[in-house]
């Protein structure tokens, strides 16, 4: 039997959002189910990292089940992915197992493999290197099922540590167990209470294609700043939508990052960007709001289209942000694309006309990084 690790006093009723009743660590408790000397902990038990609200109809969805019906059923549907979700646990185990089911059978694409696009990615926390530590990659499943039991790490000296799992990216997660030697200790630890950065794009904010999902950007960005950040990319789907903007207004993130122009085109940005923008101020009048130009094609320099798409988008994007400069709003700014995917371009940070590849998501996060910084006073 084992208790949560409480850094705070409460619970929140939208994970990021507003403080619930208080909630203490000896309240709970975590009674593992044993089989074959493996205590195995339910993922369900406790809250996740990285997810934006509570009324979810599947536990690692990323929308609110209210949402169905009311957003695109693109968009619907992947935001049943967990993608940027996280599990904490603290063990002293010198192994760990899981056992999970997936939520669709497809567990990769043409571009992206198995462990990026269905994954479940393990981090550690090095407490040698500083007195907050460093995050250190440890292991990941390599699928082959949609439904297995693995040991994800083994051999390890038995020391306490706290743990992060990455859940898939571009799969969801219906069950997911941790296994640990009977015996060891196990801790749950709670998500942390910080306010988030919600990030809003296309299959790129997704996770497309990082080879693992701690090589996203969004992780590598959390990481680098210590701050949680809301997944909320949606391949393909990405379109601005005001329904989509009602949703994100009723969080309270530390920043809106809108990163939606690679799934519009000009006159799509023309049409929704101001509504959409204008829909956050309301609800959010000091918050503030980075717009985030199309990343470059990186063989734009040899298709005239492409270029095209590329000029015309960062022109309608860059109306939406006059529009908001003009009437006075001090909150809002602009991140070009043209250090996006590193400077200095070498067309080796895509796996293909598009997506970024594990360089690629480290040169989005350089420059990410840094405009973030000064935005937000770190």
């Amino acid at each position: 039997m084992t208790k949560f690790l409480l850094k705070h006093s409460c619970l929140l009723a939208a994970i990021f959002a507003v403080c619930a009743a208080a909630l203490f660590a000896e309240d709970i408790d975590l009674t593992p189910t044993v089989a074959d000397g493996t205590a195995w902990y339910d993922a369900q038990d406790w809250p996740v990292e990285n997810k934006a609200w509570n009324d979810t109809a599947r536990y690692f969805a990323r929308l609110p089940g209210r949402a169905e019906g009311v957003v695109t059923d693109n968009v619907w549907y992947m935001s049943q992915y967990s993608a940027g979700e996280v599990v904490r646990f603290r063990t002293d185990a010198p192994a760990i197992r899981l056992k999970f089911r997936l939520f669709s059978p497809n567990l990769a694409l043409y571009n992206m493999p198995a462990t990026g696009y269905s994954g479940i990615d393990l981090y550690a926390l090095d407490k040698s290197t500083s007195d907050s530590g460093t995050w250190r990659w440890a292991a990941c499943t390599q699928p082959k099922n949609q439904e297995d039991d693995v040991e994800l790490i083994g051999g390890m000296d038995p020391a306490m540590r706290d743990y992060m799992l990455y859940l898939p990216v571009y799969n969801g997660v219906d069950a997911l167990q941790i296994g640990v030697p009977e015996g060891a200790e196990f801790h749950a630890v709670l998500p942390r209470t910080e306010k988030p950065i919600l990030y809003y794009g296309t299959s790129i904010t997704n996770g497309g294609c990082a080879s693992r999902p701690g090589n996203t950007f969004i992780a590598m960005l959390s990481r680098r700043l210590d701050i949680p950040v809301l997944n909320l990319g949606f391949g393909g789907a990405a379109k601005m939508e005001p329904e989509l903007a009602e949703l994100f207004a009723e969080l309270d993130p530390i920043l809106f990052v809108l990163d939606a122009s690679p799934n519009m085109d000009a006159a799509l940005i023309d049409q929704r960007g101001v509504n959409f923008v204008q829909i956050l101020r309301d609800k959010h009048p000091d918050t503030p709001i980075l717009l985030v130009e199309d990343r470059i094609y990186p063989d734009s320099w040899l298709i005239p289209s492409r270029a095209a798409t590329n000029r015309t988008n960062e022109e309608a994007l860059r109306r939406v942000y006059d529009h908001f400069i003009t009437a006075g709003d001090k909150n809002i700014y602009y991140l070009s694309a043209e250090n996006l995917l590193g400077e200095n371009i070498d067309n080796d940070s895509t796996v293909d006309y598009s997506h970024p590849n594990d360089l690629g998501m480290y040169r989005m996060t350089d420059s990410l990084e840094k405009v973030i910084r000064p935005i937000l006073g770190l």
